[in-house]
C-alpha cells in the first residue's frame, strides 16, 4: 500500500468511509439496480476492490449476495495468477460468487486495428457480457475513477479526437441487450478510493505494469498529469473532468443531429457497403458532416482506434465536394481498418472494404 491519507483526514471532518460511500450511493442507478444480480469487475487493484466493498456495504438487506465478482485474468503479466487467487479469496471471504476467465490477449486476432490495451479491454468486456447473460444480471459495474476519466480525455485529445471523444467515458451505457455497464466511481478522485480502503483496513494488489511509462496511459498519468498537478496546473484533473462533462452535453446534441442525417441520407447494401447521398448535406457545417461519419463508424462497429479527427474531416470534405459537384473523384481515400471511401458521381459517396472496392474497379 502506497497511499497515506493522514494529512488529508486532519483537515476534514468527513470520514473516509462517508466521503466514499455517499457519492457512490448517489451514482448508482435509481431504478432496478438491486432487483437482479450485479456483476462487479474486480481486477484486484485498489479501485475495483473499493467498488466491491462499497457496493456490499450499500446493498439493501439480503441483497449483497447478488453481487457477482468477475475477474478477467489477462496473459500480460507473470503475476496474473496471483491476482486471480487474491480476488478469489476476497470473494470467498465476502461470501460472494466468483467467476473468472483466462484471456489470451497476446494471441487474439479478433479486433483489427487494435493495440494490446484495446484487445484486453474488448475481451474483458466480452467476458463481462457472457457472465451477465449466464447469470441473468442487468448491470455490470466497473471501477473507473475521475482520474481515469481525466487520463482518457487527455489521451483522446492527443490522438486527435472530436467533441464526442472529449466527453470521455460514459457513466452508463448499454453493454449488450438488456445489460447496462455502469461506472459509479467516475466522479470520484482516486485519492478518495485509497482513503476508504486504508480506513477500512483493506489490502489490494498493485499492478507493476502501472508504473511502466511505455504504455500510453501510464505515460500520461506519470509524465504528464502528475507533473502538471505538482507544477503550474494543480487543478488539471478536475479541469479535464469538467471538459468531459461539457463535451458530453455538446456531443449528445451533435450526435442527435448526425444520427438523423445518417438515417435519412445513408443506405447499407447487402454486402455491407454504405452509399451516402451527399447533395442535401453539402451546405451543412463541415463539423456536423464529420460527426455524421463518426456516427456511421459507431453504428457499423468499425474500428476507431486509428481514426483521427483528420480522417473524419477528410471524409466530410469528400462528401461536401461530391454534394456540390457531380464529378467523380478518381482518388479513393484509404482509411484505417481496411476501409476506403470514394466518390461515385451524381452526389453519391461509397464507403466499403478495400477488397470490395478493388473488385469494382
Amino acid at each position: 500500500m502506497t497511499y497515506e491519507p493522514h494529512a488529508q483526514m486532519k483537515s476534514s471532518t468527513v470520514s473516509p468511509e462517508t466521503a466514499f460511500l455517499t457519492p457512490l450511493a448517489a451514482a448508482l442507478p435509481r431504478q432496478g439496480f438491486w432487483e437482479s444480480p450485479v456483476v462487479v469487475g474486480v481486477s484486484g487493484g485498489a479501485d475495483s476492490v473499493a467498488l466491491l466493498l462499497g457496493l456490499q456495504r450499500l446493498a439493501p438487506p439480503g441483497r449483497a449476495c447478488q453481487l457477482i465478482v468477475a475477474h478477467a485474468q489477462h496473459d500480460l503479466r507473470a503475476s496474473a495468477g496471483d491476482d486471480c487467487q487474491f480476488v478469489a479469496a476476497l470473494a470467498e471471504r465476502l461470501a460472494l460468487r466468483f467467476v473468472t476467465r483466462e484471456l489470451a490477449v497476446r494471441h487474439d486476432t479478433g479486433g483489427e486495428g487494435e493495440g494490446i490495451e484495446g484487445r484486453a479491454r474488448r475481451l474483458r468486456f466480452r467476458f463481462f457480457e457472457d457472465v451477465a447473460r449466464d447469470l441473468a444480471a442487468r448491470h455490470v459495474a466497473v471501477a473507473h475513477t475521475a482520474d481515469d476519466q481525466a487520463e482518457t480525455v487527455l489521451h483522446r485529445a492527443f490522438r486527435g479526437t472530436g467533441v464526442a471523444g472529449l466527453a470521455g467515458m460514459a457513466a452508463a451505457r448499454e453493454l449488450c441487450a438488456g445489460v447496462a455497464l455502469v461506472r459509479p466511481l467516475l466522479g470520484m478522485p482516486r485519492a478518495s478510493v485509497r482513503g476508504f480502503l486504508v480506513a477500512a483496513g483493506s489490502i489490494w494488489r498493485e499492478d507493476e505494469t502501472n508504473a511502466d511509462s511505455r504504455y500510453a496511459r501510464n505515460f500520461l498519468r506519470h509524465e504528464v498529469l502528475a507533473r502538471a498537478v505538482a507544477g503550474p496546473y494543480p487543478a488539471a484533473s478536475e479541469s479535464l473532468q469538467r471538459l468531459a462533462q461539457q463535451a458530453s452535453r455538446a456531443a449528445q446534441a451533435l450526435a442527435s443531429a448526425a444520427g438523423h442525417l445518417l438515417e435519412v441520407h445513408a443506405q447499407r447494401h447487402a454486402d455491407g457497403t454504405i452509399i451516402m447521398r451527399t447533395t442535401a448535406i453539402a451546405t451543412l457545417d463541415p463539423h456536423l458532416v464529420a460527426e455524421v461519419f463518426v456516427t456511421l463508424w459507431d453504428r457499423e462497429g468499425w474500428p476507431r482506434r486509428d481514426m483521427t479527427a483528420r480522417h473524419f474531416s477528410r471524409l466530410a470534405e469528400l462528401a461536401i465536394g461530391q454534394g456540390r459537384d457531380s464529378a467523380t473523384d478518381p482518388r479513393p481515400v484509404e482509411l484505417p481498418g481496411g476501409l476506403r471511401a470514394r466518390g461515385l458521381g451524381n452526389g453519391l459517396l461509397e464507403i466499403s472494404g478495400r477488397s470490395r472496392s478493388a473488385n469494382r474497379q
